[in-house]
């Protein structure tokens, strides 16, 4: 699987607050709608990349404490 690359944002220093809070609520929305049709997918992308992760990258533990079984 490819993962896309993220580009850097760069946001408007000129929106308004309100304008702000406007944008924060769509993009909110839109997770909402995407995890409503794509959890399952999204969910098993995420366990891909896990499972294809790097070596020499940190590993993540199951709490945070004592390293996964």
């Amino acid at each position: 699987m490819t993962v896309p690359r993220i580009r850097p944002l760069q946001l408007p220093a000129h929106w308004t607050p309100a304008e702000a809070l406007a944008v924060f609520e769509l993009l909110d929305q839109l997770r909402d709608h995407l995890w409503t049709h794509y959890g399952p997918d999204i969910q098993q992308a995420f366990r891909d990349q896990i499972d294809d992760h790097d070596p020499g990258q940190c590993r993540l533990t199951q709490d945070w404490g004592r390293p996964a079984a």
